[in-house]
């Protein structure tokens, strides 16, 4: 979502994003079909995203690391290596007018949760890109 956001709102804006989980249980593999499915019909093409877990290499190419809820804040937390300057945050603060901090994991539910998940992180794309422009 935020690759979206940003080539539509702030295409000029370099920034380098990546995408990681902290388990490695679907490595290689592309985003769930649903959530392909709710992209797409958001004009949002998926299909060439690949699954990767985090390293600790991560902690000192990226500036910023973002997690989706607090346990795995607390798991990137517990990862960075203490002479890491990179910041570990939560996706949604960056969107504090919807009133929550987690994006629910919306693998064992139906596809509206797919849809939720879009809503909530394209919000909190806006809100880090407004923040990433203030510094740029």
């Amino acid at each position: 979502m935020f690759r979206h956001v940003h080539a539509r709102e702030a295409p000029g804006l370099r920034i380098e994003v990546d995408s990681a989980g902290t388990a490695g249980y679907h490595i290689g593999a592309a985003p769930d079909r649903r959530s392909q499915l709710a992209a797409t019909r958001r004009g949002i093409d998926l299909s060439a995203l690949r699954a990767r877990q985090i390293t600790l290499d991560d902690f000192s190419r990226f500036d910023l690391l973002l997690a989706m809820d607090r346990g795995n804040l607390d798991e990137l937390n517990a990862m960075k290596p203490e002479a890491s300057r990179a910041r570990v945050r939560l996706f949604l603060e960056y969107a504090p007018e919807l009133g929550v901090l987690e994006v629910p994991d919306p693998y064992y539910g139906d596809a509206d949760g797919f849809e939720r998940v879009l809503d909530l992180t394209a919000a909190a794309s806006r809100g880090l890109l407004a923040a990433l422009q203030k510094i740029a």
